[in-house]
């Protein structure tokens, strides 16, 4: 162990303890014998880092007035130890307000911790965890499950015969409105898209890609005339979208209209005759559904009359007739494409009005902004009903394409109908419709689209009723 180097007085020197003057090389002070070799106190230790390792020449926020740290007493004596404060003896408080208790400044290790001493700062320590219980409260005996949810809930194994499923989780019943009451899906509407098919004829109908309803209808049958020969039946409709409930006037239309033609036809009427009776059918069909209670009126003062086009063809023993009002059009395309295809109506639309007077060519007229408003439609506010009737008889095999105008616009003259009709469309009917939508929905699906094509089949000479 080292030693101390013992210190002297130098002249001019003074007692500290009495100021007394001291001679040099004095030990002790003559008046008050105070220990010159004694060390003095060392000067108050000031901390150059602050406890959060800032600098000490950075300034400090000056503690509250009512938290000062007691100042500690000099000391007179050199051989008394400075006097120490422990955390447990300052008046301190929690960030609650409370005071903190008797061992706030112990510091205990939880197993998988990491003990730090007090002001001790470790960045590598996990966050300390709440302890977990070692038992864990058990419902009572009895107590009743909490509800499943509805959303997840799966329905009957078996329900009731009829019920209409989800077509999304194919388990949830349909409700009311149309939503799955398992996922809530909502579901497709029948009418988005109907297909049917028949021996001799067969019908799609679209929605399309722009319209938020179908508005379309479609009917399709087939009689048997009085001499035993089958008469085939296509109608189509298409509901006028800015009148009121178009969907309903052509769903009414095309059921009038087939119903008409299915009553006449067994009865040995001309089908050329028939389907002008049809036609006056399905107008008083649709008028019908103007005559809306007073109540409803009141609740949509500004309702119109539903309104719809319709066109409808017959084959019937080498005899092919064609009815129409409207836009609505039929098409015949040979199975012999070396044969021409012919538009078998005219539209009652402004642009087909041009174009008959002579005003314009018409791929002027229909390129026209008002090339599609129809002069001519079944409904209570229509103008004088005239129905268009006409009758063919064809030297050669092929179909009849019925169609709404959601299907020409993407096919308007008979060279690009041609091209979209399928070769086989006589043989596979349902196909070739199906075939037709796909490239109206392809073109973009403006509108809604419906097809029927009906096969006309060659009878020899002779045989058939004309």
């Amino acid at each position: 162990m080292s030693q101390m180097h013992q210190q002297t007085a130098g002249a001019g020197s003074t007692c500290p303890g009495c100021e007394e003057p001291l001679e040099a090389g004095d030990l002790f002070c003559g008046a008050c014998g105070y220990d010159l070799s004694a060390r003095p106190a060392a000067a108050q230790d000031r901390p150059t880092v602050a406890m959060n390792g800032s600098s000490a020449t950075q300034s400090a926020p000056q503690p509250d007035a009512s938290s000062q740290w007691p100042i500690a007493p000099d000391a007179d004596s050199s051989d008394m130890p400075v006097p120490a404060h422990l955390p447990t003896d300052l008046p301190v408080t929690e960030s609650s307000g409370g005071e903190l208790s008797p061992n706030a400044g112990e510091v205990r290790a939880e197993p998988g911790e990491v003990r730090t001493e007090p002001g001790e700062m470790r960045t590598d320590a996990p966050f300390a965890r709440p302890a977990e219980p070692d038992e864990y409260p058990l419902p009572a005996p009895g107590a009743q499950p909490e509800p499943a949810d509805p959303r997840t809930a799966l329905p009957d194994p078996t329900p009731p015969a009829g019920t209409k499923l989800c077509v999304a989780c194919r388990s949830g019943r349909v409700d009311p409105d149309g939503y799955c009451e398992n996922c809530g899906h909502a579901q497709p509407r029948e009418r988005d898209h109907m297909e049917q098919e028949l021996d001799a004829v067969a019908a799609v109908s679209d929605r399309g890609l722009r319209h938020h309803r179908n508005e379309d209808a479609f009917a399709i049958s087939s009689a048997a005339l009085p001499d035993g020969s089958p008469a085939v039946v296509a109608i189509v409709c298409d509901g006028v979208s800015s009148a009121t409930r178009p969907d309903e006037a052509s769903l009414a239309a095309s059921r009038a209209a087939n119903e008409s033609l299915l009553d006449a036809l067994p009865r040995g009427t001309h089908p050329q005759q028939a389907m002008h009776d049809a036609i006056l059918s399905a107008s008083d069909a649709v008028n019908a559904l103007a005559a809306e209670p007073t109540h409803a009126r009141e609740h949509s003062p500004h309702q119109n009359a539903p309104a719809c086009t319709l066109v409808g063809s017959i084959v019937a023993g080498g005899l092919l007739v064609v009815g129409w009002i409207g836009d609505s059009r039929a098409y015949w395309v040979p199975d012999d494409r070396s044969g021409p295809t012919v538009r078998l109506t005219e539209d009652d639309s402004w642009a087909a009005q041009m174009v008959a007077a002579g005003l314009m060519n018409e791929a002027e007229a229909y390129a026209d902004e008002r090339a599609h408003a129809i002069t001519g439609w079944l409904g209570a506010d229509a103008y004088e009903l005239e129905p268009h009737t006409a009758s063919f008889k064809p030297d050669r095999a092929g179909v009849v394409v019925v169609c709404t105008d959601g299907l020409w616009n993407y096919a308007e003259s008979v060279e690009e109908m041609a091209r979209a009709v399928p070769a086989d469309s006589a043989l596979r009917p349902l196909h070739s419709a199906q075939v037709l939508v796909g490239h109206a929905l392809d073109g973009g699906g403006h509108d809604n689209v419906t097809v029927a094509i009906l096969p006309f089949r060659l009878v020899p000479q002779g045989a058939g009723s004309a």
